[in-house]
């Protein structure tokens, strides 16, 4: 069974005024959905994934995501 992955991840504004991360998941029976992360779930994501850029958190495993969400102070 494959995995749910990021498929896509921009920097779009927050309804603060701040910047968030907004990330395409693509699930393995071909639907996809969004999460938003703030900045500081952002930069949790990136070292998870050891991401320098935006392009290497494409093909990482949704699991990174759920972690983080999960385990908010973390």
């Amino acid at each position: 069974m494959a995995e749910a992955t990021i498929e896509r991840a921009v920097v779009t504004p927050g309804h603060d005024g701040s910047a968030e991360l907004l990330l395409t998941i693509r699930y393995d029976n071909g639907g996809s959905g969004h999460v938003g992360l703030d900045a500081h779930g952002a930069a949790r994501l990136f070292e998870r994934c050891a991401a320098t850029r935006l392009e290497d958190l494409v093909g990482q495993s949704w699991q990174h995501i759920m972690h983080i969400l999960e385990q908010p102070g973390d």
